[in-house]
């Protein structure tokens, strides 16, 4: 099987990207491709037109103490298993994407009340990081639509809020969580998790799911203090299982913000060992009734 032509700057990109025949879908990533992003990559050929997926580790959204330097990459193999799935990958350089510098030149700040909060307030400055990348990627691209997951449900609605602030004209396509037979949301970082660990990790989005299904049965009009005492709960539980836990909260699911009616979102973040997990659950008013 063929694989996808290899773009490995801005001129190649810019050239492939002008002899696009009909529209672009594209697919940030940053490497380690597992069955998740094949779910992207897969749901942005279903969409029609070209597909284009970058493979960046992107260096703005790593905190110092964070895993930059051992982030798996895993290029060839990523190569290999994009074979017949799409139509180009980029593999741009920092200097392609920072030609002043990462930490020089020009970014963009998301506001403290969606990039402050949950992931945002255990990783201060990793949001801005991620906009920054992104907004870079969408200008030399231009895609007519972008596909990203939904487990992190937090940087979606962000990237979300920044095409339409900044006008790009870009259809934002999110897609649910690929699991594990056990639960366990896919993630490049769970290659850091023992055995041991391996086996404790599913509790995460089993204890979701329980909190999910108590808050459904709860009365439209239930006062936040209910939910915050339910959230409470579900993170003594994890902590119990051996997890040491940021955060469990629900969130509008439009806004992120407190739960004032529906549709809501029930958010985690929780540390096992080597690894940051984070997962998420939608608690929709057709899932109350």
């Amino acid at each position: 099987m063929a694989g996808p032509q290899v773009l490995r700057n801005t001129a190649e990109l810019a050239a492939w990207r002008d002899a696009a025949a009909g529209p672009v879908r594209f697919v940030p990533t940053m490497g380690n491709l597992h069955d998740g992003h094949v779910a992207l990559i897969d749901a942005a050929r279903e969409a029609g037109g070209r597909v284009l997926v970058s493979i960046f580790v992107n260096p703005t959204q790593f905190g110092p103490d964070e895993d930059f330097d051992r982030y798996p990459r895993t290029v060839d193999e990523d190569l290999a298993r994009l074979a017949g799935r799409c139509d180009a990958v980029w593999l741009p350089a920092i200097d392609d994407l920072y030609p002043l510098g990462p930490d020089a030149g020009f970014s963009v700040h998301v506001s403290e009340s969606l990039g402050g909060i949950l992931c945002g307030a255990h990783r201060p400055g990793h949001f801005d990081g991620v906009a920054n990348v992104v907004l870079r990627l969408f200008h030399r691209v231009r895609p007519d639509a972008a596909v990203f997951g939904e487990k992190d449900f937090q940087q979606l609605t962000i990237l979300r809020r920044m095409v339409e602030d900044f006008g790009l004209g870009i259809e934002m396509i999110g897609r649910p969580t690929v699991r594990e037979a056990d639960g366990l949301a896919m993630s490049s970082r769970n290659r850091y998790l023992t055995e041991r660990e391996r086996a404790v990790a599913p509790g995460l989005h089993a204890t979701l799911l329980e909190l999910a299904r108590r808050a459904r049965t709860l009365p439209e009009d239930a006062p936040a203090g209910t939910f915050s005492a339910l959230a409470q709960s579900g993170k003594e539980r994890l902590d119990a299982m051996g997890f040491d836990t940021e955060y469990v909260e629900f969130r509008d699911a439009r806004s992120l913000g407190p739960p004032a009616g529906h549709p809501l979102r029930l958010l985690a973040a929780a540390r096992l060992g080597g690894a940051r997990l984070i997962d998420n659950v939608a608690i929709s008013p057709q899932a109350r009734r």
